[in-house]
């Protein structure tokens, strides 16, 4: 998970909320061997531009109307979807490819994590229970399963996924961010600073978990060491800006209670 920032990077690091770092199947930033760290249930990183945007979905569309039964080209052309926010579309093409593979896990995961992101909880679920097998359980799928019942308010119930994924692969910092952040939901700030200050301590990290620790201290306070965490990864004017908005949001509780849940990467 990560926490949005304000800012003039809006397409990096939008206004400060609850965000999911995401492991789960292929593409998106490096972690542990690879795997995607957006969240949210994960935020994709967005393209730098709108033009790269189109241009990576044009590319990946012409890769998948060559190779419709490719599920490799299937999940790179869903992932470019969303990173343009066509999340619904980036589903239904997932959608297509597992009726065609319905057996084959990386794309099952990345169906779930797509349904997910679209806000279909509830099959998301059900796809990502069939991606993969108690006997042969994958880290990056619990920890997707963790964010999505986190989006849906069952965080004891998250964080026994969040448990099984870190047996796995311990200390994995993109499951201990979304542990930190399903702390945060939850108003255990403490909890949720400790483990997300576990997450930030490795250096693989993708730059939101850093965000998501200078927003749970900052919820706490202390705005000063809140603003110095988010100078790591942004100018100090946006940081300084962030910190701002923090203190009006706490100045006005209903604010707090609206911010949005994690996203699903």
């Amino acid at each position: 998970m990560a926490l949005p920032f304000r800012g003039a990077a809006a397409h990096r690091i939008v206004p400060w909320a609850l965000v999911a770092v995401i492991a789960a199947g292929s593409g998106g930033c490096a972690t542990r061997g690879g795997t995607e760290t957006t969240g949210s249930a994960g935020v994709l990183n967005a393209p730098a531009t709108e033009s790269d945007g189109r241009h990576d979905v044009e590319v990946a569309g012409d890769l998948y109307r060559t190779k419709p039964n490719d599920a490799g080209a299937a999940i790179r052309y869903a992932h470019a979807l969303r990173a343009i926010g066509q999340r619904a579309q980036a589903a239904a093409v997932l959608e297509q490819a597992s009726i065609r593979d319905p057996k084959n896990p990386t794309l099952l995961g990345a169906y779930g994590r797509a349904l997910a992101d679209a806000g279909n909880y509830s099959q998301a679920l059900e796809v990502l229970n069939r991606a993969h097998t108690p006997d042969q359980p994958d880290w990056r799928v619990l920890s997707v399963q963790g964010a999505v019942l986190d989006q849906m308010g069952r965080h004891e119930e998250a964080r026994r996924y969040y448990a099984s994924a870190l047996r796995l692969a311990p200390e994995e910092p993109s499951v201990l961010s979304n542990l930190g952040l399903s702390y945060a939901l939850s108003k255990d700030l403490k909890q949720a600073e400790a483990t997300l200050r576990r997450a930030t301590a490795d250096g693989r990290i993708d730059s939101r978990v850093r965000q998501n620790l200078a927003l749970v201290v900052g919820l706490q306070g202390r705005f000063a060491e809140a603003e110095t965490i988010a100078r790591a990864d942004l100018p100090p004017e946006e940081a300084a800006a962030n910190v701002a908005y923090l203190k009006q949001m706490l100045a006005h509780p209903k604010s707090i209670a609206r911010m949005p849940h994690p996203g699903t990467g």
